[in-house]
């Protein structure tokens, strides 16, 4: 099977699509199956041969190619979406609601147009939504989501130079932890492990299994062990490079690798003792 990735956003994630049927090339428009019907996206991944069995459920379809139609179509839906958004946010300050509006998603068939937005508590946004239905005539949906979501929609690039993973590759948010930071020998300051949303980030969750995987071989702090340079402790780990930093019994320290160490004997520790 022939499968390729198509993107809705520029920022957005990229979705696997069966494109056995068709030749296409990156960047090109495509309109392609959703579960809300069919919406128009772009190549973003060249096609590769994968085999069907490695994909949890059967992968949606490209339709076609986009043609001139489809292409004004959508067109004519990102200018909507800038419309709603500007009348959206004048209403809001109308109205004097305590809301944040962050997007403006409107279906490609016109069947409705969903306003994003994030606010610490209930807001009550029925003379808004009349409002607007009664201008664009379509049906009108007020989306609240939290400050994850309002990233993943918003996008950017993380402390470490890359896109935001909620915005790239990351299908779901999951439960992060302070634990987890601590396995991965962070330091426990919430500027350096928080996220531009503000909440612990992602990336803790996703990386922690490798990281426990690589420390099950690696000594644990204080451990006495026995390198070239002689004995010492074990005072640091460095996990991804597999090796440790040794305070020597002389006073200096040493930074070796898992295979140049090896545990302090019963004899040696007898022999030290006598």
């Amino acid at each position: 099977m022939k499968v390729i990735g198509v993107k809705f956003r520029d920022h957005g994630r990229i979705y696997d699509y069966d494109s056995t049927e068709f030749t296409m090339k990156e960047r090109d428009i495509v309109m392609v199956e959703t579960d809300r019907g069919p919406e128009l996206g772009f190549v973003a991944r060249m096609p590769m041969e994968r085999d069907a069995a490695f994909f949890s459920k059967p992968l949606k379809k490209i339709i076609r190619l986009a043609d001139e139609n489809d292409m004004e179509r959508g067109r004519r839906n990102l200018y909507q979406e800038r419309e709603a958004k500007k009348l959206c946010l004048a209403k809001i300050q109308e109205h004097n609601l305590s809301m944040k509006l962050i997007g403006v998603d409107s279906f490609l068939d016109g069947s409705k147009i969903i306003f994003y937005f994030v606010s610490e508590g209930r807001v009550d946004f029925r003379t808004l939504v009349k409002d607007l239905a009664g201008v664009f005539k379509t049906r009108i949906e007020m989306r609240q989501v939290g400050v994850r979501n309002e990233a993943k929609m918003i996008g950017g690039m993380g402390t470490c130079g890359r896109e935001f993973c909620c915005c790239t590759f990351l299908k779901e948010f999951e439960p992060v932890s302070v634990k987890m930071a601590k396995e991965q020998n962070l330091a426990l300051n919430p500027q350096k492990i928080s996220g531009a949303c503000g909440r612990l980030m992602c990336c803790l969750a996703f990386e922690i299994d490798t990281y426990i995987e690589l420390k099950k071989d690696l000594p644990k702090v204080g451990k006495r062990v026995v390198t070239p340079q002689g004995v010492g402790k074990i005072i640091q780990q460095n996990v991804i490079y597999q090796k440790v930093r040794v305070a020597l019994e002389d006073g200096k320290e040493v930074e070796v690798g898992l295979h140049e160490i090896r545990e302090e004997t019963f004899f040696e520790k007898y022999r030290k003792g006598k």
